[in-house]
């Protein structure tokens, strides 16, 4: 079927008023969660992920990609509004917004950063639309060997691509690998890592890794942090932007659009660098750039743009290779997977509904946060003023009671602290916890691969290199693992880190 008609699809599901109704609550919570400082999209879909469990997969997906635009649209509420950028991609936005705040042009601002997604978000569909089924049906050729090395990549790309230590973002994919592997084997029905614990026997729960280790880590991670900021949630101007201000900033949305789509695919942390990208070609092609830094609407045009599209062309490896674009994109890998839908090319076949009705779903979610948030704007700011120390603790219980009704287990809401903890611990010891997550939902479907590859080859590792597809996957792997180790990346990569800081 060509596009059109699959878009007919989308639109037919998508346009149900139990799925509208999903979009709208998931863009509402999740900007209503996602405003609050220091909570981002990761920790928001782990928080919410727990009440879709008894949704239908469409309607839980749909309502979990609403909630991942909204958490990042109120990303930058925080960081225009408060200094406190609430996720890696909105570090960038700080650096301008915040001081068009100090100028009275915060809401300027944010209707900017509002803009901006929104049209990126549009375009980023209707790429992802466009260039979904003709990858899928590239990735039906794909055998063991093939998944297996392009899994591989992924894992690699997350490494490349993270911040930081090298060696501390392979040590975390480890980890995350290892406990993909707890509970019985399936082929063997052999018990693995589970210490003789029978609440261990299925394994550890998708659920209670994301909440741990985002959601708990986060809010401890954010109490510890002082409270006592200087914020701008009186005065906030003048909404819309004049003529001058959509003169200046269309340029930025437009470079920063084509970055984030291009950005977005990578997997592993393009999404986070295409707004360190954006910001960065800002100042080198903009007319305004000695402004940049200074209150400048390019610095809060392009990458808010950037950082959206890449956030809609992160879904083309989820959906149509199963393999997670971002950190984000591993949560939503592990909702499909909770839903019992398998990631992957067949989706589109076996799920068309659901793969269609998701992608029309995101230019529907785009267009519902537009005409919700900057009426509501007012809301956000009377939320951003609620005392840290009455709000930290009521999104706790909000956690622990997503945990529980699950599986009503006790054990699974130790576990969640237990997790919790490691992920605070991480934080102190600069080791990015999103790798682990990669590795968590990746874990399996790498050893499933690797064991479908030897039966076919009859135990013969040469597979992986004899088969051209899988050969060119490991090499693209090597090329990326040492270009992170190479000084001269590191530096560069660093420096950009620094300066965006």
């Amino acid at each position: 079927m060509d596009l059109f008609g699959n878009l007919l699809i989308g639109f037919g599901t998508a346009l149900s008023l139990q799925n509208l109704l999903y979009a709208f609550a998931g863009c509402l919570l999740g900007t209503l969660i996602g405003v609050l400082p220091g909570l981002g999209p990761l920790a928001t879909i782990s928080m919410l992920l727990p009440f879709t469990f008894g949704l239908d997969p469409t309607a839980a997906l749909i309502m979990l990609a609403g909630i991942y635009y909204g958490a990042a649209y109120g990303g930058s509420t925080t960081a225009i509004l408060v200094n406190l950028p609430g996720e890696m991609s909105s570090v960038v936005t700080v650096l301008d917004g915040y001081q068009m705040a100090r100028q009275g042009r915060a809401g300027v601002a944010i209707a900017t950063a509002a803009i901006g997604s929104f049209f990126a978000g549009c375009v980023g569909t209707l790429v992802l639309a466009a260039f979904a089924a003709p990858l899928a049906s590239v990735a039906f050729r794909f055998g063991g060997a093939e998944y297996f090395s392009l899994m591989v990549v992924g894992l690699i790309g997350a490494v490349s691509l993270a911040s930081g230590s090298v060696l501390k973002a392979i040590g975390m994919i480890l980890i995350g690998v290892i406990l993909g592997t707890v509970g019985t084997d399936l082929n063997s029905g052999v018990q693995r890592f589970t210490f003789g614990t029978p609440n261990l026997w299925e394994g550890i729960d998708f659920i209670v890794i994301a909440v741990g280790l985002f959601a708990f880590g986060e809010v401890i991670a954010s109490l510890e942090n002082d409270a006592s900021r200087e914020t701008f949630t009186e005065n906030m101007g003048r909404l819309m932007p004049n003529a001058e201000d959509f003169k200046r900033m269309t340029p930025a949305i437009l470079r920063g659009t084509s970055i984030g789509t291009l950005l977005g695919i990578l997997p592993g942390a393009g999404l986070s660098l295409s707004s360190f990208f954006s910001y960065s070609l800002e100042k080198k092609v903009s007319r305004f750039r000695s402004q940049l830094g200074k209150g400048a609407i390019e610095g809060v045009a392009g990458p808010e743009s950037a950082n959206n599209a890449a956030a809609q062309t992160a879904f083309i490896p989820t959906l149509t290779l199963g393999i997670p674009g971002s950190p984000t994109m591993a949560l939503m890998l592990g909702a499909m997977v909770m839903h019992n839908i398998q990631p992957g090319p067949q989706v589109m076949t076996s799920n068309p509904d659901l793969f269609w009705g998701l992608i029309v779903s995101m230019w529907i979610g785009n267009l519902i946060l537009i005409i919700l948030n900057l009426p509501l704007v007012g809301l956000w700011v009377r939320l951003l003023r609620i005392p840290y120390g009455v709000l930290y603790p009521a999104i706790l219980l909000f956690c622990c009671l997503g945990v529980y009704s699950v599986q009503f287990s006790t054990f699974d809401l130790f576990l969640a602290a237990g997790f919790g903890l490691a992920g605070y611990a991480f934080r102190k010891l600069e080791c990015e916890p999103a790798p682990l997550v990669l590795g968590f939902v990746l874990g399996p479907l790498l050893e499933e691969n690797f064991r479908r590859a030897m039966v076919l080859s009859q135990g013969d590792f040469t597979i992986f290199v004899r088969e051209p597809i899988s050969l060119c996957f490991l090499l693209l792997a090597a090329m990326l693992l040492v270009a992170a180790t190479l000084p001269k990346m590191r530096r560069e990569r660093d420096a950009i880190l620094r300066e965006e800081m």
